[in-house]
This record gives C-alpha cells, structure tokens and sequence, in this order.
C-alpha cells in the first residue's frame, strides 16, 4: 500500500505557523486582552456601582502577587510542554487525561464568555458616543456585528498581522492612560489624595467580588504558552511575555483606578457608580470634568479600540483552544486544521464566530443590558472560569514535576506553586461565597443567576470527564494523544504510515 493516503490531512495542515512571533507580538496578546482603559474606564467603572467598593487597587496587587507565585511555576511548565491549549495540555499531565479534558471544556466555557461578553461593552459605548458626537442613533447590537465581522475577518489572517494592529492600538492606549492618570492625580477631590482604596477596611466586604473582578482584568497574562507554538525563541519569550505582562497590568490598573477614585473623590465613588450604571459609570465623566472635553474623546475613542483590540486576542486564545482539542481528537478532527496561506486556526476561529454572533442575537432580541448584563455579568462570569483553571494548573505543576524534576529548581517546580495553590484556593472560596454581591444581588433575593454560571462550568466539566472515559473506551490511541500537543499528532501520523506500509 502507499505511505501516504490523500484523505489523511498533512502535517503542515495541523500544525500552527511556526516562528512568526517574537517577545513583543505575544505580550500585545497577552496586554490587549486586558486592556487598561477597557479595565478600568468599563470593568471598574461597572464594579464600583455593582460590587460596592473602592478598593480595587488593593484587589489587584493581591491578586498579581498571587499570580505571580503561580507563573513560576506556569512558566517552568512551558519549558517542557508546547502546546496552544495550554491550561489543557498542563492539566492533562499533571493531573491525569480525564481532567485535562475537563479542564478544556471549562477553557472554550470562559474564553468565550469573556471574548462575547466585549461585544456588548464595545456595542454601548461607541453607541453613546455616535449620539453625542455624531447625533447618531443606532443600536449597539448593530455595532456589535460590525465588530464581529471586524474580529471574523482578522482571526483567519496570519497571527502576525493580528499582532501588529494590536501593537499599534496598544501603544497608543499606555500613552494615554499615563496622561489620563496625571490629570486624575493633579486634581483630587478635597485637594489631597487619599489612600484609602488601598486599605483592607475598603476591602473587605467585598473581597471575593473584588477578587473576581481583578481576576477578570488580569486575564490574557496567561497568553504567551498558547502562542509559544508559533513564537521565537519559545522559553525566553513565554518568561518575558508573561512576567511583563503581569507588571504593566498591576501598574497600569492599580494607579488608574486609583487616581480616578481619587479625583472624583473616594467617599462618592460608589454612590457616583451606582446612580451610572445605565449610563456606563463615573470614569469617563469625571475625566472630561478634570482634564477637558478633549480626555473624553480621547478616552473614549481608544477605549472603543481597546474592547476591540481585546475582542481580537481574546479570539485567537479561543481559537487555539479549539485547534488544540481538534488536533487530538478531544473535538471532531476537522478543528485541528489550519489554513494554508495564514497558518491560522480557520475551523477554530469559525466556531467562535458562529457562538459569538449566537448570544448578539440572543441578547439583542430579549432586550438585556449590553453593559451590566453581557459585558460584566458574562465577562466576570469568564475570569472565574479562569480562576478555576489557573488554581487547577498550579496543582498540576506540583505532581507534574514530583515525578521528574527535569532540572527545574525546588522554587519553580514546588515551593512557588504549593503557595500559589493554596492562596488561589482562598480567593476561589470567596468568590464563589459571595457570586451574587458579584452580579448586583443581595444576599438575601434569590436568583436563577447566581448558581447558573458555576452550574455551567460544573456541566462542562462532567461533560469533560465523560468524554474522555468514553474516548478511553472506543479509542485508546486518542486517548493516549490528549495534551501532547503536536507530538501527539506526529506520533498518530506516524503510526497510521507503518500500518499503511506494512
């Protein structure tokens, strides 16, 4: 028989483009799936009328101290695991294949509530700001779509095209977040600045909604090992990527939020937020009133870029995550191919469109808040998802290198990650005590919504776990395959030549 066989895809074909990407290309994935005017100027901004607290820039030193002690041993992990589904394929060798699978499921859950929920936010915004620039009067689910089709588009280029217009938008956003945070800075409310909202007393009532919402702004550090496949010189680039990333995002968080709590005046921060929550919050109008109309168009125009730029990355993440699974069989096949041309996901970034465009459409028809309903709701809903894998993946660092050190020291391989575990346990039992001040609901009102999103990723989990019992029954050479990324797809390819050969 021949070695080869048409019906069989190549290796080319499912395998992502190799060496397109260097240290700055994956930290703009990485930092615009965060965007800072996004984080603070709509997720802030949001959480300070819905959580009750001004004591956000504690939450996220916190919360990057703690991610840091988890990168440790994240990063080490890296060194000797390449594969685009990252939290998967770690989770699938350090804890066992059924709860790598599992892992996944809940993966494609948060990813794509926080890449769908941008649409809702970047739908509202650039609404409100055709009304009052342009006097303009269009629907924000119609925005929505144009982004949608702006992010289908680019998701089926080359990943270093995505990479360069996020460099730009990015770049342009650090720049004038610095300008924004010297005008909050040089005019507090009362004339002096307060440090109040670094204080645990601003914290902690409200720590586990808190923590979810850092969480949530944190989200993209953990980009650079689903692009190492594609990135030059792998190791140094996933470290840098990842650490760097970490350190502008608490900076850039940290003081922004800050400085606008404290120029509106710390001890109206809530009361502002609460009475704006319809309107998009108090960060954009305070800014006009202590730097000018020109901040706020300025302000405005990049965060609209921004939920864009971040939509893009989010996107990509998500559709690696697909590429990964297809490529070992986890999903139907067909999701482990590329393009030929770009070397991008096609199948992978197809099915996140399809999703995407779904819940627009669902939400435009029933009518709910694009704002507090789509972008805060599903888009803290997605961090926790990846709280749960984080918290997962530090665990699996510790039986992952117990049973070969493979040269990594006490520090990265045990030390680092037992506290990173144990820390993100603790944030993880107060986010889930408090999930309904998380969504703007008393303790005592019941509603379907504060045990529908953890219901969702306990289903997909099972589903997960199910899944890869019964692939280990009807197909143990898949089975086998789960987590080893492109090795696994060689080795299958190779196997399937000796028998044709034979």
């Amino acid at each position: 028989m021949s070695a080869t066989s048409p019906t069989r895809p190549s290796v080319v074909s499912q395998a992502l483009a190799r060496d397109r990407l260097g240290v700055p290309s994956v930290i703009m994935f990485a930092l615009t799936a965060a965007a800072p005017l996004m984080v603070v100027g709509a997720l802030v901004s949001t959480g300070w009328g819905v959580v009750g607290t001004t004591g956000f820039p504690l939450a996220f030193l916190i919360i990057a101290v703690i991610l840091a002690l988890f990168s440790f041993g994240y990063v080490a992990m890296s060194r000797h695991i390449t594969n685009a589904g990252a939290f998967y394929s770690y989770i699938a060798q350090g804890l066992g294949k059924p709860l790598g699978v599992a892992g996944a499921m809940v993966a494609l859950v948060a990813y794509n509530l926080l890449q769908v929920g941008l649409y809702g936010a970047f739908g509202f915004f650039l609404s409100q700001f055709l009304a009052d620039k342009a006097k303009m009067d269009v629907d924000w689910w119609v925005l929505a779509l144009v982004l949608w089709l702006f992010v289908a588009v680019l998701g089926l280029l080359r990943v270093d095209v995505n990479s360069k217009v996020l460099m730009v938008l990015l770049g342009a956003e650090l720049i004038v977040v610095t300008i924004f945070d010297v005008i909050f800075f040089s005019h507090p409310a009362g004339g002096s600045i307060s440090f109040e909202p670094w204080t645990w007393g601003a914290l902690k009532d409200t720590a586990g909604p808190a923590f979810a919402v850092a969480v949530t702004a944190f989200v993209g550090f953990e980009a650079a090992p689903v692009f190492s496949e594609e990135a030059r010189s792998k190791n140094r680039t996933v470290s840098t990527a990842t650490f760097l990333g970490l350190a502008v995002m608490l900076l850039s968080y940290a003081l922004t939020s800050w400085g606008a709590s404290v120029s509106m005046g710390v001890d109206q921060t809530v009361d502002l937020a609460q009475k704006s929550l319809d309107s998009g919050g108090p960060f954009f109008p305070t800014l006009i009133e202590k730097g000018g109309a020109w901040a706020g168009d300025v302000g405005s125009v990049l965060l609209i870029t921004s939920i864009a730029a971040a939509a893009l990355s989010y996107h990509n993440t998500t559709a690696r995550y697909a590429f990964a699974l297809g490529r070992e069989r986890v999903l139907p096949s067909f999701f482990g191919r590329t393009r030929a041309r770009s070397g991008a996901p096609a199948s992978g970034s197809l099915f996140q469109t399809i999703i995407a465009l779904a819940v627009i459409v669902l939400f435009a028809i029933e009518g709910w808040h694009p704002l507090v309903n789509l972008f805060f709701w599903l888009g803290t809903a997605g961090g926790i998802g990846v709280l749960l894998l984080v918290t997962a993946t530090s665990l699996s660092v510790i039986f992952y290198f117990a049973r070969d050190a493979r040269g990594e020291g006490a520090w990265a391989r045990l030390i680092a990650p037992i506290l990173a575990t144990i820390a993100l346990g603790y944030v993880m039992w107060q986010v889930f005590e408090n999930f309904g001040l998380l969504l703007g609901i008393p303790p005592d009102q019941k509603s379907d919504a504060v045990w529908a999103f953890p219901t969702a990723y306990g289903v997909a989990a099972a589903i997960g776990l199910v899944w890869a019992f019964v692939l280990r029954g009807i197909n143990r050479q898949d089975y086998d395959a789960i987590g080893l990324g492109a090795q696994a797809n060689t080795a299958r390819i190779e196997s399937a030549e000796s028998v044709e050969v034979g």
